[in-house]
């Protein structure tokens, strides 16, 4: 089974900007969907940013669109986020399909990572 360890979380103050990273143990992320959600304290978790499995398209949610650049190589899945806000404050996790060359949707992912907090002060 796939491990997925993010990293990167941290705090910064509203407009700054943050890099999260995740890597995956067990496998290679070239075949594979990968994408970030994220959950707010007395919230559900959302979808954030997603990448397809071959690398040539990428999803985003509308409330980071424009903000947050979601890319994955070999290795790694990363999220970029820019012109952070207050409400972005969450814990972000990565994720990814069990089977590869797929192209999923947004609710069609199996492994999680455990988060890495993301604390935006305004």
């Amino acid at each position: 089974q796939v491990q997925l360890v993010e990293s990167g979380g941290g705090l910064v103050q509203a407009g700054g900007s943050l890099s999260l990273s995740c890597a995956a143990s067990g496998r290679t992320l070239s075949y594979y969907a990968m994408a970030w959600f994220r959950q707010a304290p007395g919230k559900e978790r959302e979808f954030v940013a997603a990448c397809t499995w071959d690398g040539t398209n990428t999803d985003y949610a509308d409330s980071v669109k424009g903000r947050f650049i979601a890319s994955k190589n070999r290795n790694t899945v990363s999220l970029q986020m820019n012109s952070l806000k207050a409400e972005d404050t969450a814990v972000y996790y990565c994720a990814t399909t069990a089977r590869p060359y797929r192209y999923v949707k947004r609710n069609e992912y199996d492994y999680w990572g455990q988060g890495t907090q993301v604390t935006v002060s305004s």
